[in-house]
């Protein structure tokens, strides 16, 4: 396999995201493929919104955010995983930087967990179904 797998994960939910992690690490393993993990912080510049932040809370965001994911992955899969690991952190709207991400790595594999489901999504939330509705790549659901 030349792609790698990719796992999307909200870093706010380690405890369920702990079994997203585990799902797309076994995969990548039985692919023989590399294990990308992303996750996406919102873009506080936006318009309007970015009215109401210090002009360096995004930076900040995305130290926080790379911290909390590296150790949310080590804390999942252990040290020597964690290591061989690539960790992304997007800035933007969850389902289009997945997809983004997915693209540029070129996976051929996306896993994510199906969260914070709304009636009308047929209990699958709402990025994860955007995914897997827009996907070029494989996606894999985890419940």
């Amino acid at each position: 396999m030349s792609g790698s797998v990719l796992c999307a994960i909200d870093i706010s939910s380690p405890n369920v995201e702990k079994r997203v992690l585990e799902a797309a690490h076994q995969m990548a393993e039985l692919r023989g493929a590399t294990l990308d993990v992303v996750t996406v912080v919102p873009d506080f510049g936006q318009s309007i919104v970015g009215s109401f932040f210090n002009a360096d809370h995004h930076d900040k965001s995305i130290k926080a955010a790379k911290e909390a994911l590296n150790e949310q992955v080590e804390t999942a899969l252990g040290k020597e995983v964690n290591a061989k690991v690539r960790h992304v952190v997007a800035t933007g709207t969850a389902y289009e930087e997945i997809l983004s991400v997915a693209a540029k790595a070129k996976s051929e594999l996306i896993v994510i967990g199906a969260h914070k489901p709304d009636f009308k999504d047929y209990l699958l939330g709402p990025n994860a179904a955007r995914v897997v509705r827009h996907s070029d790549a494989s996606v894999f659901v985890v419940r």
